[in-house]
């Protein structure tokens, strides 16, 4: 593939305008994505045009662009996120039903929590978290419970950048963050109260493939003021359907 004059390659620019959406901006102009990809003006409408072309990207009757029907179909073929999501949805509806609170389910995906599902009803509580969203592994009971389980590079990685306090409660400090890491291990399970939001406490638990990796993380966002334990026991319980509908999986 051709490079810019900048020395950055067709894939590299094609990744950039793909990036530029996001779950709560989901309608651009071509200039618009342009400049958010950091592209000359003709660049960028070229290739968006030729994103709307293969189906990739499609354009509304106001001349916006979105994503188009076609890259959701490519990127749910074969995928094993979809599988996992497929297998977790009844046992996440079974966690929402009794606990009332927001259930979700998020993957380790470039040193972020990823979120693939995210079940809520009308009386859940405050929650940030969205599908297809992304949350910091340091502040998040998903992301710290993904990062328990995650290899020591990637954990080194994580803990050698700034970690921002989205709180006062936010653990910031590596050194503490290892030791919470640890207890996450320990016990299996992760409690954040008031770590992405002063009046949530999130919980989660490891959910795990046939090797006994941890895979994904389940999670409820409870008050600040409820008890994680009812929640954690639905958790745990949860997470052994979801293992074993993975494993009738193959």
């Amino acid at each position: 593939m051709a490079n810019s004059s900048s020395g950055d390659g067709m894939t590299e620019r094609l990744v950039r305008v793909l990036e530029t959406f996001t779950p709560t901006r989901t309608v651009q102009t071509a200039a618009e994505i342009g400049r958010r990809a950091d592209l000359p003006s003709s660049t960028a409408h070229r290739i968006v045009a030729d994103l709307v072309g293969a189906g990739l990207l499609e354009r509304d009757d106001d001349n916006g662009i979105r994503i188009g029907m076609r890259l959701w179909e490519l990127a749910t073929r074969s995928s094993a996120a979809l599988r996992l999501r497929q297998a977790a949805m009844p046992f996440m509806d079974a966690v929402q039903t009794r606990v009332r609170e927001h259930t979700q389910l998020a993957i380790l995906e470039q040193d972020e929590a990823l979120f693939l599902e995210r079940l809520s009803g009308p009386r859940s509580g405050a929650n940030i978290t969205r599908v297809a969203g992304r949350l910091p592994l340091h502040a998040s009971s998903s992301g710290l419970l993904l990062l328990a389980y995650a290899d020591r590079g990637t954990q080194d990685r994580v803990l050698a950048r700034p970690l921002a306090r989205l709180t006062a409660a936010t653990p910031a400090d590596p050194a503490a963050i290892r030791r919470l890491l640890a207890e996450i291990r320990a016990r299996g399970q992760a409690v954040a109260p008031g770590f992405i939001e002063d009046v949530s406490t999130g919980v989660a638990v490891p959910v795990r493939d046939g090797t006994r990796r941890v895979i994904a993380a389940l999670s409820v966002v409870l008050p600040r003021e409820a008890s994680p334990e009812p929640a954690l026991a639905e958790l745990h319980r949860a997470a052994r359907g979801i293992e074993a509908a993975l494993a009738r999986y193959h």
